[in-house]
């Protein structure tokens, strides 16, 4: 079957029966693509009713499907577009940024396919598949060596270290420095996009919305508008049960199978958002949840992805909520980026 005969499942029948959006209004009946630019967003909500059957539900939305593999291709679109539009980055200028891989891959797809050659700064304890996909999209990739961390495990100094590198490397070059951590068009792309999508996709019955932090971007965005749209909805942050800073906690340990996540300090576009509650997730919590979505639902997300479902699991049977509620989480990345 030919792909323009193919029904067009996430307009007629996805967006019907749950309230999402099209990818793009550039996209026809049939799912015609102007760019990858048009696939970002409009990701699926999948019900985890194998993994948990008990109390309440627990929807999680689908965000290894942006073609970059993460969420982060929200945020790198609205970043690269916002700072185009208002003269901070020109026509073929190079872009850089620091990243734990995810922003990284997003970056390399949305420069790709708008002509900005771009470069990745990585600690080298970040997983090497994300090395090699960003190399792949096209991305030159600087490697930091760790200052205190492991292979797997990025602490909040290998960070610092990746991002001096690159604001040297932005001015060495002349190059835009995306600076994802206290850029606010991350906040903006989640409010405007994956927020929106969650409310009408959950037909505005969402009770609750767990989210681990790294930059803080996708919990104060998609809390914002659902916050607009219900003042009841309850916003939760996932941490490392080792890296609790969110919750006022002495960080115990920065080392941690989290990546891109809990770095033990509070991120600046944390700054003023209140959340309803805390909810921590170990190391082993969060593999152990990664294989069972993999063995029960058929997913092979990432361990972030894992702690959001391990968190909202926890939520959900601790009477905290009503047993019928609906908790909403991300499923952040695909776990083809740790192997």
């Amino acid at each position: 079957m030919a792909w323009a005969s193919r029904p067009s499942f996430r307009r007629s029948h996805f967006a019907e029966r749950s309230g999402g959006t099209p990818r793009s209004s550039n996209m026809s009946a049939t799912m015609h693509a102007a760019s990858v630019l048009d696939l970002i967003g409009s990701t699926p909500l999948i019900e985890l009713s194998r993994i948990h059957r008990g109390p309440g539900r627990i929807l999680a939305k689908c965000e290894f499907l942006n073609p970059g593999g993460s969420m982060k291709d929200r945020a790198a679109l609205r970043i690269i577009r916002d700072a185009e539009s208002s003269g901070r980055l020109a026509p073929a200028q190079t872009v850089v940024e620091m990243t734990s891989g995810n922003m990284g891959a997003g970056l390399a797809v949305v420069c790709a396919a708008t002509d900005h050659p771009f470069v990745a700064v990585m600690s080298r304890g970040n997983s090497p598949a994300r090395a090699r996909q960003m190399e792949a999209l096209g991305a030159e990739v600087v490697l930091v060596e760790q200052v205190d961390g492991s292979p797997g495990r990025v602490t909040g100094r290998d960070l610092e270290a990746a991002v001096q590198r690159a604001s040297a490397l932005a001015a060495e070059r002349s190059a835009f420095n995306v600076d994802q951590f206290n850029n606010p068009s991350g906040v903006r792309a989640h409010e405007a996009t994956t927020g929106r999508e969650i409310w009408g996709q959950c037909g505005g019955a969402v009770e609750a919305f767990v989210c681990a932090v790294g930059t803080g971007a996708s919990l104060v965005g998609v809390g914002t508008h659902l916050r607009s749209r219900s003042k009841d909805v309850r916003i939760y942050a996932v941490e490392p049960a080792t890296s609790r800073p969110l919750a006022g906690l002495p960080v115990a340990s920065a080392r941690h199978v989290l990546q891109g996540t809990g770095y033990g300090a509070i991120p600046p576009l944390w700054q003023g958002f209140a959340v309803d509650g805390h909810l921590a997730v170990t190391d082993d919590e969060a593999i152990a949840c990664q294989r069972d979505l993999g063995r029960l639902e058929g997913l092979f997300v990432g361990l972030s992805s894992a702690a959001n479902v391990c968190a909202s699991m926890k939520l959900a049977m601790s009477g905290a909520l009503g047993p019928s509620a609906m908790v909403a989480t991300l499923l952040c990345d695909t776990g083809l980026k740790y192997v």
